[in-house]
């Protein structure tokens, strides 16, 4: 078995380590003995996955750095120095890094275990910060809780915990996934709780990111293909209801159609027509790294949810379609990492994995579409890039969870015992 698990991880060349070719034969089921007695280190794991990450993430800092440095000239910010956001994101950015390292160490049974509880904890979040004096207001919202470092989103706590919750909750109904009532009415009720917090904050965009999850992973785990359709239609239908009912939702979509026209070019198009001129500005190579011209106050939340209008200010079409590959490059990878695990028959950690891979995938293609005014303008940011430090830490608590659960398949594919 040793010999035959050693020629399986040679099929794993290539591509960072990774698989460029068919899925390993089935090794047996079960968690990794020998991974959740020792400690673990990044050597054992997809190189490339790291080095795309961090270059994502310091390409992020500097043009974090980029899109904020005139803010204080801004009164609303005028207390603030120039690198304010500079320093709150780079220690936001080691925090994350810190708090990554130890979920690298945690088993993926242990996650499995501790799914259930970390979606409860994320609901009394979620309750927590509608509060008042306990979640901060910003703009309308109250989506944030003061840590003092730094402000706390659990929204984005719960798409973690709902990723995990839904992949052990797949586990466990996987005798009857093929039933309705007893295999996803449950989760769409978890679901819907988790969305009528989100929606009192408000916040639709992570809602949305949310449900996506969710389905994704109800339909990787092997859910009917029709109850799976039943389901997208109905959510689709019920966002469609809820931008009906709500008159700024409505306007958004109004401004999306036409963001030039005198009614909404100053007020609800406003941020996607600059947005658009500072991809025009840029043209192929860019205008150079802090030339950007749309950053001095004429661009709203230029570090944040416009980030990459910035980036294709600066850096041209080039600079953007970089930023494309990679996210494209990692979502594939990531789902690779999942097919493995299946293959290998863990089930709970392939979905985990997948659903980080169609989280990441799915933020970012919101969030660019939006930018390039392919989409309705929604506040989302860019994965690993725009200012943010509970994304950030989130985002980077998951891809250590990815990249824990290529660790086990490693091990597995040497010949570890499971």
């Amino acid at each position: 078995m040793t010999t035959m698990a050693a020629r399986v991880a040679g099929w794993f060349s290539g591509w960072g380590g990774a698989a460029s070719g068919g899925l390993p034969v089935r090794l047996g089921g079960g968690g990794v003995s020998r991974s959740a007695s020792t400690p673990v280190r990044l050597s054992g794991v997809d190189q490339s996955l790291i080095w795309v990450t961090v270059a994502l993430l310091v390409w992020g800092l500097v043009m974090v750095y980029s899109a904020s440095v005139a803010m204080p000239d801004n009164p609303k910010f005028a207390r603030y120095a120039h690198t304010h956001f500079l320093l709150r994101h780079a220690l936001s950015l080691g925090v994350a890094f810190t708090v990554a390292l130890l979920a690298f160490q945690v088993p993926i049974a242990t996650w499995e275990k501790m799914a259930p509880w970390l979606f409860v904890v994320s609901l009394v979040l979620l309750i927590l910060v509608l509060i008042p004096f306990i979640g901060k207001g910003v703009n309308g919202a109250r989506r944030w809780i003061s840590l003092g470092f730094m402000n706390f989103q659990p929204s984005e706590l719960a798409k973690f915990a709902v990723l995990l919750y839904a992949a052990d909750y797949m586990v466990r109904k996987m005798e009857v996934k093929e039933r309705f009532f007893r295999a996803v009415l449950p989760m769409a009720v978890a679901i819907g709780i988790v969305g009528l917090l989100l929606l009192a904050e408000p916040d639709m965009g992570a809602f949305m990111v949310i449900s996506v999850i969710a389905m994704g992973i109800l339909f990787l785990g092997g859910v009917n293909a029709r109850m799976f359709f039943v389901i997208a239609t109905v959510v689709v239908i019920a966002f469609a209801i809820m931008v009906m009912l709500s008159d700024w939702r409505r306007e958004r979509i109004f401004a999306y159609l036409d963001p030039w026209s005198d009614k909404y070019s100053m007020g609800k198009g406003y941020q996607l027509s600059h947005s658009l001129i500072a991809f025009g500005r840029g043209e192929i190579f860019g205008v150079g790294l802090g030339g950007s011209i749309e950053k001095l106050h004429w661009l709203p939340e230029a570090h944040t949810d416009f980030l990459l209008a910035v980036i294709g200010e600066e850096f041209g079409l080039l600079g953007v379609l970089t930023v494309i590959g990679a996210f494209m490059w990692m979502t594939r990878r990531i789902m690779h990492i999942g097919r493995q695990s299946i293959a290998l028959d863990r089930l709970f950690a392939g979905l985990v994995a997948q659903g980080v891979g169609i989280w990441i995938g799915f933020q970012a293609f919101i969030n660019m579409g939006v930018n390039l005014g392919a989409l309705p303008t929604k506040g989302l940011t860019l994965p690993l890039m725009s200012y943010g430090g509970s994304a950030i830490l989130m985002n980077l608590i998951s891809l250590a969870v990815v990249l824990r659960i290529d660790y086990e398949n490693r091990l597995l594919m040497r010949g570890g015992r499971a």
